[in-house]
C-alpha cells in the first residue's frame, strides 16, 4: 500500500511539473520579443556571473594547479581551511571586524551626506557631490595617505607629533600591527562615499515633492517623521542597491589595503579573505583551494545581503 501511495505521489508531482513547464513555455512564446531583448544581458550575466560561481563550486572540491587536470579530493579544501589554515582564520576575523565597521558606517554616512546635500541649491549640490565622490575615484588618495602616515620624521603626522613633543621617535604607522587596522579603516571610510552616495543622491532627486505636501496634510510634523515615513519607503530600492554595494565593498576589500600597508601586512594585522584568495589564486596557483575560499566568501555575502534585505523590508 505504501509503494502504491509513493507511486501515486510521484505521478502527481510529475504531472504538476509538466503542467508548470508547459505554462512557462507558453508564456515564453507569448513574450518572445521581450525575451529577445533581454537575451544579450542574460547571456552575459550567465557567462560572467552564474557560470564562474558554478565553476568555483566545482573546483573547490578538486586540486587544480592550472598545469594538470583537476583531481577530485572531496571536502579536503574546506577541512584544510578551517582546521589547518591559521592565516585564513585570521583573515576571517580581520574581514568581519573591517566589514562590521566600514560597511554600516560608510552606508549610513553615504545616505546622511546625500540627504543633506540634496537640500542645497543645484549648483552647490553638483559641486559638493563631485567633491565628496572624488576620493573614491582618485588614484592619488593612497599616495596622500601614505605620506600622511609615513614612518619617518617627514611624515605629516609624525612631524606634528614630534614638533609638539608628543612623541620622541617616529612611529611606524603602516608597519606596527597596533595601528595598521585602525589606519586601514580610517582610509576606507574616507573613500566610502562612492557609488552608494551617487545612488542615494539620484534616489532623493527622484522623489515627488507632492508626496511631502500630502504627508504634511496627513500629519507629518517634522523632518524626522518625513524621513522615516516618506523618504526611506520611497527609496527602498535605492537603499537595497546601496546596501549591496556597501556589503560587497566591505567584504571584498583588498586592493586599498595592499596599497596602504603592503602584502602581506605585518603579522597579518590587516590580512583579509580576498587577500588570502589572491595569495593562493594568483601567487601559488592553487586554484581548487582558492575556489573554496571564493565560494565561502560568496555564500557569506549572500547571507548578509538577505539579512539586510529583511531589515530594509521593515522600513515604512
Amino acid at each position: 500500500m505504501d509503494s502504491a501511495l509513493t507511486e501515486t505521489a510521484d505521478l502527481d508531482f510529475k504531472q504538476r511539473l509538466k503542467r508548470k513547464l508547459n505554462r512557462l513555455w507558453r508564456k515564453m512564446k507569448e513574450n518572445k520579443i521581450s525575451y529577445l531583448f533581454i537575451a544579450p544581458f542574460g547571456i552575459v550575466f550567465f557567462v560572467f556571473t552564474i557560470l564562474p560561481v558554478l565553476m568555483s563550486l566545482v573546483l573547490s572540491f578538486t586540486f587544480f594547479d592550472l598545469l594538470n587536470w583537476p583531481v577530485f579530493i572531496g571536502w579536503d579544501n574546506y577541512v584544510r581551511l578551517f582546521l589547518e589554515d591559521e592565516i585564513f582564520l585570521i583573515a576571517i576575523q580581520n574581514t568581519l571586524f573591517f566589514a562590521a565597521i566600514t560597511g554600516p558606517v560608510g552606508y549610513i554616512a553615504s545616505f546622511v551626506f546625500a540627504w543633506f546635500i540634496n537640500e542645497l541649491q543645484p549648483k552647490l549640490r553638483a559641486f559638493l557631490t563631485l567633491l565628496f565622490y572624488s576620493p573614491s575615484m582618485s588614484g592619488m588618495a593612497f599616495l596622500v595617505w601614505r605620506i600622511f602616515f609615513s614612518g619617518d620624521s617627514y611624515g605629516y603626522l609624525n612631524a606634528h607629533l614630534l614638533y609638539y613633543n608628543i612623541i620622541d621617535t617616529p612611529i611606524q604607522w603602516l608597519i606596527d600591527p597596533t595601528y595598521i587596522m585602525t589606519i586601514v579603516i580610517i582610509v576606507s571610510l574616507w573613500m566610502s562615499l562612492g557609488v552608494s552616495f551617487l545612488v542615494f543622491i539620484a534616489g532623493l532627486q527622484g522623489i515627488d515633492h507632492k508626496l511631502y505636501e500630502a504627508g504634511a496634510i496627513d500629519g507629518i510634523r517634522n523632518r524626522w517623521q518625513e524621513l522615516w515615513y516618506l523618504t526611506l519607503p520611497s527609496m527602498r530600492s535605492y537603499l537595497m542597491f546601496g546596501a549591496i554595494m556597501s556589503i560587497t565593498g566591505a567584504f571584498t576589500a583588498a586592493g586599498n589595503i595592499t596599497a596602504m600597508v603592503g602584502f602581506p601586512s605585518t603579522d597579518y594585522a590587516a590580512h583579509t579573505v580576498v587577500q588570502h584568495l589572491q595569495d593562493y589564486g594568483q601567487i601559488r596557483y592553487e586554484m581548487g583551494y582558492a575556489s573554496a575560499i571564493a565560494f565561502l566568501l560568496f555564500m557569506f555575502m549572500i547571507i548578509v545581503q538577505k539579512s539586510v534585505q529583511r531589515l530594509l523590508d521593515k522600513i515604512g
